[in-house]
């Protein structure tokens, strides 16, 4: 049996357009985003921007989160404090993680991915759905060092967060309706 993988290993994955993250040593290979989530992903980033306060930044791939040897997942969009950036590494968990999912990342979005980022400690984890479209907002849970939902809005709901800081999102004025 072989060891598990670092992020030096990382290095040597192919460039074939595919993303490669690790959670506890585990590589994790996701398919290239497709055009709707693609997107979605700048939608939002420019919709979070707008209202971002100044010590913090809206980052995007290629930007990782990086917070072991073993580990380092590459959020499809992350809320950071600009003091945990060095280069294109985020060295501490990020206040809000983003996952746009498709139906090649929806169980690893929702499951791998999900108990990675609260273990890390991000405080809150978005799951942006654009087929549907409909967004799950999750908050940390200190007593369960998991996370609980704190919203699930469709189409023309609203959702209304306060952290990390206020932002209001109405997915079908984000994303336009579904066809």
């Amino acid at each position: 049996m072989g060891r598990p993988f670092t992020v030096d290993d990382l290095d040597f994955m192919p460039d074939d357009g595919n993303t490669y993250e690790l959670i506890d040593g585990v590589l994790i290979v996701s398919p290239p985003p497709g055009r709707r989530h693609q997107r979605a992903l700048v939608r939002l980033a420019e919709l979070l921007d707008d209202v971002c306060p100044d010590e913090l930044a809206v980052l995007w791939p290629p930007y990782v989160v990086r917070t072991s040897p073993d580990t380092e997942l590459r959020p499809d969009l992350q809320v950071a404090w600009d003091e945990d950036i060095v280069g294109e590494v985020v060295l501490d968990a990020p206040e809000l993680v983003v996952e746009v999912v498709d139906p090649n990342t929806t169980i690893n979005d929702l499951n791998n991915k999900k108990a990675a980022y609260a273990r890390m400690g991000v405080p809150h984890y978005w799951v942006l759905d654009p087929a549907r479209p409909s967004l799950l907002a999750h908050a940390l849970d200190a007593g369960t060092d998991g996370y609980r939902e704190v919203a699930y809005v469709h189409a023309e709901e609203p959702f209304e967060a306060d952290d990390p800081f206020p932002v209001r999102v109405v997915l079908t004025e984000l994303l336009g309706r579904p066809a």
